[in-house]
């Protein structure tokens, strides 16, 4: 790839030959601040940590970085312009999405599903990786705050000047870094608290508490 010597010159000190460091520098804090923050993707790492535990959550949050990837990659290059020009077939799978979460949440408010923690020390049925895998999908993609977000938010990182295709290559990466560091941290959060219920007993608080989670999540996926 041949760069012009204006550019070069331009850059030498503040990028790795097509990257510039100073905003992606700027980005990891501001993504960071943005992932903890509270919301869908992060309720439901939550509420499967307390059901399901940290180990089999991972296959959740496989499938929410595939997802958040996907919208992360498309709103970059326009596509979620496009989306949310012409949003029913978006909206339709959206209240899908929603509709099933919420369905979800009923089951593990009963202490039902392959999601509940077992009562009276019964067998444990669980959810398939599968299911988990798209669980996390839908959750990410279905999102149209999500969408709109990073079509706001990644065009004043990246630079004009320089290649495109290498700058969105790092941006997305360092969004799946912090999205992931941010999805463990909360999901250990609900193993924590999962612990707590169950030493005092209360496997069916701790059902009902992930339950409303999922609810309110598939409720947010809806309406949001």
């Amino acid at each position: 790839m041949v760069f012009t010597e204006f550019s070069f010159n331009r850059y030498e000190h503040n990028d790795v030959s097509f990257l510039n460091l100073s905003l992606l520098s700027a980005f990891i804090p501001t993504f960071f601040m943005v992932s903890i923050t509270p919301g869908m993707c992060m309720t439901l790492a939550l509420s499967l940590g307390i059901t399901i535990g940290v180990r089999r959550a991972m296959w959740m949050m496989a499938g929410e970085l595939i997802g958040v990837g996907v919208v992360a990659a498309t709103s970059a290059v326009g596509v979620a312009t496009f989306m949310l020009r012409y949003p029913t077939a978006f909206e339709i799978f959206k209240y899908a999405g929603g509709a099933y979460l919420i369905w979800l949440g009923i089951q593990l408010w009963r202490s039902r599903g392959k999601m509940a923690m077992p009562e009276n020390n019964a067998e444990p049925s669980t959810a398939s990786r599968w299911q988990l895998a798209t669980q996390g999908f839908v959750t990410a993609v279905a999102n149209p705050k999500g969408w709109a977000f990073f079509v706001a938010l990644l065009p004043p990182f990246i630079d004009s000047d320089l290649p495109m295709a290498p700058q969105l290559g790092a941006l997305v990466v360092i969004i799946l870094t912090l999205e992931f560091i941010c999805l463990q941290l909360y999901a250990h959060g609900g193993r924590t608290l999962r612990k707590a219920l169950k030493k005092g007993g209360s496997v069916r608080l701790a059902n009902r508490i992930s339950g409303s989670l999922m609810i309110l999540v598939g409720v947010w996926l809806a309406l949001g």
